[in-house]
């Protein structure tokens, strides 16, 4: 039976399910939480934002943005479902790891074999592919090398890039130019540099996300030899890094509305100046042993990227709007 309740619930959070639970639920439904669908509208945001970018110059394509979006969504399911597996027989994920405390982990829990796994796995990444392969008999150009260095980060996120502190700077790179950028490049068929410059306010929210989450785990990544940059660099510094990656964000904002050809509208962003210094006092201590009593207890242990996960949320929401009133303007 169809649950469109759980399709919501599966787009909004990542649920906790019992192996009944599981079982009554909807192919649909079981391929939402097994590719986490929550972390999918930073994909989708990255392509509505190129997509405003080639609106505004005058070069935007529905059929093309369509198939970039859903093409780029597919590939990050690919490679959330390729995170999990290999995570997962690399012995990471065993023993009640972080990754199984927040959420399902269809492999760990018993919830599909892998037969099953790797059919969801095949269908979606061959989805991504086929879209993709169209993209680039349409469009040519740089379409299938940015297709090409999407695929080798889908491949190779996990291990060894994340293994070795270069996960991070992978995310800043993939949520921006490549996303951002190459969905403006799909549409326009050219390259813009401003366009990169923008995507790169943008990017900088995934992987603060990113960045909060392996600080969250940094004792259990470091136990597992997951030599994420939080581990390479400390936990105090892991944090402050964070902090300085926020307010980037809104430096960079003002830097392209006095350098570049973005208007005022971008300064929008600043409405969320407020929430920053509670953001700050979270930042500037340890995680707490325990969660507070008014913590949700679905989230815990997350603490560090839940905050920066609310707060992207917040920006992102902002900085969308002053580009769409950019470029309404323009």
């Amino acid at each position: 039976m169809i649950d469109v309740k759980m399709w919501g619930r599966a787009l909004d959070q990542m649920p906790k399910l019992s192996h009944s639970e599981w079982q009554a639920l909807d192919p649909v439904a079981k391929w939402l939480i097994a590719c986490r669908a929550s972390v999918l509208f930073m994909t989708f945001t990255a392509a509505a934002l190129g997509g405003l970018m080639a609106w505004r110059a005058g070069v935007f394509h529905w059929q093309l943005w369509l198939t970039t979006v859903l093409g780029l969504v597919f590939a990050h399911a690919t490679n959330n479902l390729l995170n999990d597996y290999t995570d997962s027989r690399r012995g990471i994920d065993k023993d009640n790891y972080y990754r199984n405390q927040y959420g399902v982990h269809v492999l760990e829990d018993g919830l599909m074999s892998e037969r099953q796994f790797w059919r969801y796995l095949g269908i979606t990444a061959g989805i991504a592919l086929a879209l993709g392969a169209w993209l680039v008999f349409q469009r040519s150009g740089l379409t299938l090398d940015l297709m090409l260095a999407g695929a080798f980060f889908v491949l190779f996120y996990t291990w060894p890039l994340k293994y070795y502190g270069l996960g991070e700077p992978a995310v800043l790179l993939v949520w921006g130019p490549l996303m951002v950028g190459g969905t403006y490049y799909v549409l326009a068929g050219q390259w813009s540099w401003d366009v990169a410059w923008l995507s790169l306010v943008f990017a900088l929210g995934p992987t603060t996300v990113l960045f909060g989450k392996h600080t969250d785990k940094l004792e259990a990544d470091l136990s597992k030899g997951v030599h994420t940059l939080p581990v390479i660099i400390g936990e105090r510094r892991a944090r402050h890094a964070t902090l300085a990656m926020i307010c980037a964000q809104y430096l960079l904002c003002l830097l392209l509305v006095v350098f570049s050809s973005f208007s005022f509208t971008l300064l929008v962003v600043f409405i969320n100046l407020p929430a920053l210094p509670r953001l700050f006092r979270v930042f500037a201590q340890a995680k707490p042993a325990t969660p507070p009593a008014t913590y949700p207890a679905s989230v815990w242990p997350l603490w560090f990227s839940a905050h920066a996960f609310s707060h992207t949320r917040r920006f992102t929401s902002l900085f969308l709007a002053g580009v769409l009133l950019d470029t309404l303007l323009h």
